[in-house]
């Protein structure tokens, strides 16, 4: 229907020969606190993303999990470039994001997109559908034509399981599995290469979660897409990703393949997080050991000193876990990265 102006540059390779499509490189996000009344003036920042470093392989799904509050979506969104970093290197498809000028920015944002996580706010509830979905066609001017336009809606609709006739119905008009089907029609409309999923089933129903994933899933083999796929539902997260990222307090404290970190968690947050997912078989449910951590998230604006995870750590070493800097992320075994002084020392 329409041709991409924008052509991938040349991204970079792994050490295994793939390719990367976006390479994130020390990406720190703080927002700032401020006090006073007239002449407000810094007094410190939540840290809400520091430090991260990951690659997203073209064609894969990378799963980003952790608490609520952890960072996750934040860093989704500066890695889109929403928000701009407080630090850090941000490459898509070969072009650093950070420094692009505005111009050129917008013209990249046409092969990235996002799926946010609430139906009900994301979708503009004075648009009727077919408006939602052109949108970003009206706004990248690449569809003047406006019987092409709404063959081109209806024809998305139809890929994304929804009866074209509902071009010109509004979003209170439909459920939350429907709306959020609206949403990945508008996410797909300039046909990106990547997109940003933040937690696109946690406000569905259990029984529409599956269909969406499904969906997804289609879309992705069909479409040559790559995905950051935001959840903390684990279970979800092992069905559809490739690769897991697990974050606490803004850090990533382990990352490698999803049978790696699933069959073999080495950092004590990561066997937290998979003691708590239930297991379908009776038998096991009741015999295997929960790990239950104490006390609840430090805040990102005082994290504490040393090792973030200190505070809540069943075993923490005493001294270096306290007093050395928060350790780096390491890669123990190929494709298993792991930041935790107990596993590394």
């Amino acid at each position: 229907m329409f041709n991409q102006a924008v052509a991938p540059s040349a991204a970079p390779k792994s050490k295994g020969g793939k390719e990367v499509i976006v390479q994130v490189r020390n990406l720190k996000k703080y927002f700032p606190i401020t006090a006073g009344l007239l002449f407000q003036r810094q007094v410190g920042a939540v840290k809400a993303v520091d430090d991260v470093s990951f690659d997203v392989y073209k064609g894969e799904t990378l799963g980003l999990v952790g608490e609520s509050g952890c960072g996750k979506s934040t860093t989704g969104r500066t890695v889109l470039q929403l928000y701009k970093p407080t630090e850090g290197s941000v490459v898509f498809e070969g072009k650093e994001l950070t420094t692009l000028p505005a111009p050129e920015l917008r013209l990249m944002r046409r092969r990235m997109q996002m799926i946010f996580q609430d139906p009900f706010a994301s979708l503009n509830p004075r648009m009727s559908v077919g408006n939602i979905v052109s949108e970003p066609l009206r706004i990248h001017n690449v569809i003047q034509n406006k019987v092409e336009l709404q063959e081109y809606v209806e024809q998305l609709l139809i890929r994304v399981g929804l009866n074209p006739y509902f071009i010109n119905r509004y979003p209170h008009e439909f459920s939350g599995g429907q709306r959020q089907r609206i949403g990945i029609a508008r996410a797909l409309a300039l046909r990106p290469s990547f997109i940003v999923a933040d937690e696109p089933i946690s406000a569905l129903d259990v029984s529409i979660q599956a269909q969406v994933v499904n969906l997804l899933e289609e879309l992705q083999d069909e479409l040559k897409l790559t995905y950051l796929f935001i959840a903390h539902d684990l279970s979800m997260v092992r069905h559809i990703c490739d690769r897991v990222a697990v974050m606490y307090l803004g850090k990533i404290v382990e990352l490698g393949s999803t049978d790696d970190v699933y069959e073999n968690p080495l950092h004590p947050y990561t066997q937290a997080l998979l003691s708590a997912v239930p297991v379908p078989d009776p038998l096991k449910e009741r015999t295997r050991q929960r790990i239950l951590l104490p006390g609840d998230v430090p805040s990102p604006a005082r994290p504490p000193l040393g090792c973030n995870f200190n505070t809540r750590c069943p075993v923490s070493i005493a001294g270096i876990c306290y007093q050395e800097p928060d350790p780096p992320l390491l890669e123990i075994t190929p494709g298993h990265w792991v930041a935790c002084h107990r596993v590394t020392d």
